[in-house]
């Protein structure tokens, strides 16, 4: 059984389609032995991961990883002034749980 269908479900989504894509979700659906429902969940979701998952990764190039790790490992300086007010302010005005 899909993980769609075993989770406990609380939420409505509605979307209004034509009939032309209802019959072919119900077809596709049929096809995989399952309802319209779980198809559409199923499906979108996983196309929901990849793109979330696309979004969140960063590709650099060697260059650009090369001078990202260079900054990882580089020497900490010294905060400049202006570093030391943003964090003097960032103390006074949030409140840390």
């Amino acid at each position: 059984m899909p993980a769609v269908a075993t989770a406990r479900r609380s939420n409505r989504l509605v979307a209004r389609v034509t009939s032309d894509d209802k019959a072919l979700l119900e077809r596709a659906a049929g096809l995989e032995g399952c309802s319209v429902a779980v198809f559409v969940i199923s499906h979108v979701r996983a196309a929901a991961e990849e793109i979330v998952r696309r979004h969140d990764t960063v590709k650099l190039s060697q260059t650009e990883s090369r001078r990202f790790v260079e900054a990882l490992l580089a020497p900490v300086k010294a905060p400049t002034k202006r570093m030391r007010t943003a964090l003097d302010l960032h103390r006074k005005t949030v409140i840390e749980r």
